[in-house]
């Protein structure tokens, strides 16, 4: 998989970047979906948001795709990477560089 990672200055350029590619999903809403099917998914793009003051400020955007074409986008919040969470299963997925085996 060819996987791009990208830093812009905020989140929300980034969400525009990859809104204009047509990732329009948000899924952040369909949490519990990614959790119970991470397998389903890969990650096409990553956006990281580094604050510059706040550590607390620091997110990660997910740029990703279902395998049945759907894109959209998934925002992790520096808190957001507790155990069986969402974020932490693409976090997984990044790192691993892997479609499958979403352990948290």
């Amino acid at each position: 998989m060819d996987r791009q990672m990208y830093h812009y200055a905020t989140v929300s350029k980034a969400l525009q970047d990859l809104a204009d590619k047509g990732f329009t999903t948000d899924f952040n809403l369909e949490e519990d979906r990614i959790k119970e099917h991470c397998d389903e998914f890969e990650i096409v793009e990553i956006y990281r948001y580094e604050g510059e003051t706040d550590p607390g400020d620091e997110a990660t955007v997910y740029g990703i795709k279902s395998k049945d074409g759907e894109k959209g986008v998934f925002v992790a919040g520096h808190m957001a990477y507790s155990e069986g969470s969402a974020a932490m299963m693409l976090h997984n997925l990044s790192i691993k560089g892997r479609d499958t085996g979403c352990e948290s």
